[in-house]
């Protein structure tokens, strides 16, 4: 009787865990409203038993900063771009090579299609992944018209240091680009140390770096990921039922959010239009073609290095499967 007693107690006073998650997306954006919808619901669910502490806006510092804490036990969970997951599962940054997408439903169709083994690569790397949360389109920024490949070699580009996915797009676009850190950008913008940047619409605008630009390239060069990790080792101490309460709320909200966030870069569009900004459509379709092909170098050049040949070889035939598809539709 003593032992059940205990064994009773013990289950109805579980110790609460709470998480600690950072992120560079800053306190207020949409991004961090879905995590805090998210975590409240996670926090409800659980009856109180998984909470979230947030370290929003990079205070915890850049994204490399924020997995080595991780690694550390400092922080247990964080949220992405292509560069953090870089860092813990390599593989899965094939997500954010050029022009390997053309449109939103390609896109859709490999995330569904590829889900259960980008999730073994990020398991590989220690963590388990809550969902998917979309960065989206990226755009090239300049203040000189872009039109073709040609163009791109006037402007004084930037490089986000230490981003092997952009170092190989820019190589296989033959430019030198000037490489610095996000926080970085801004000052050399104004000193005029470059004149072209690359981003999603409402990333651009949110950093303020569109008021010292005068065009957009309107063809997208990539669509960037995103994710919502949490360390696997917090995870597995969580039982069962919560694991799929995290689970199953982490693809609900960031599948909102991912749709939030094509809508909010539409706006942006609109915004930056209104603000004079020019946009400028390839000049032909030999011009793309130049673009797709320096893409596909890119990709392949990118192979042992961040991802294997098999997975870049099934992701490339899943989408010419599933383009052939769509015309016999149409």
């Amino acid at each position: 009787m003593a032992a059940l007693l205990l064994a009773f107690c013990a289950a109805g006073t579980r110790a609460e865990t709470t998480i600690k998650f950072a992120t560079l997306a800053p306190e207020g954006s949409t991004w961090m409203k879905a995590m805090r919808q998210f975590t409240a619901e996670a926090s409800e669910k659980t009856a109180g038993r998984v909470k979230f502490k947030f370290y929003s806006g990079g205070v915890s510092g850049d994204e490399k900063d924020v997995v080595r804490k991780i690694r550390l036990g400092q922080l247990q969970a964080g949220g992405f771009t292509g560069v953090g997951i870089g860092e813990i599962a390599p593989a899965v940054r094939l997500l954010d090579t050029p022009f390997l997408f053309k449109n939103s439903g390609e896109i859709d169709h490999i995330y569904k299609a590829f889900d259960a083994d980008f999730r073994k690569y990020f398991d590989a790397g220690g963590y388990v992944l809550l969902g998917w949360a979309e960065v989206g389109i990226v755009n090239i920024f300049s203040n000189a018209p872009v039109t073709r490949t040609e163009d791109l070699k006037t402007v004084k580009m930037w490089l986000w240091e230490g981003d092997p996915i952009a170092e190989a797009t820019f190589a296989a676009l033959r430019l030198k680009p000037i490489p610095l850190s996000v926080t970085d950008v801004m000052t050399s913008l104004q000193t005029g140390m470059i004149n072209g940047v690359y981003g999603s619409p409402l990333s651009i605008i949110a950093l303020q770096w569109f008021a010292r630009m005068k065009y957009v390239f309107s063809l997208p060069i990539t669509n960037a990921s995103g994710a919502v990790v949490v360390s696997k080792k917090t995870f597995e101490a969580l039982s069962k039922e919560d694991q799929a309460i995290l689970l199953q709320l982490g693809g609900k909200h960031f599948q909102a959010l991912t749709l939030q966030s094509r809508k909010d870069n539409g706006e942006s569009i609109a915004i930056l239009k209104a603000k004079k900004l020019v946009f400028t459509d390839p000049a032909g379709p030999a011009a793309v073609a130049e673009l797709e092909k320096a893409g596909e170098e890119a990709r392949r050049a990118l192979v042992g290095k961040m991802y294997p040949k098999e997975l870049l070889d099934r992701v490339e035939a899943s989408l010419k499967a599933f383009r052939a598809g769509r015309k016999k539709v149409k």
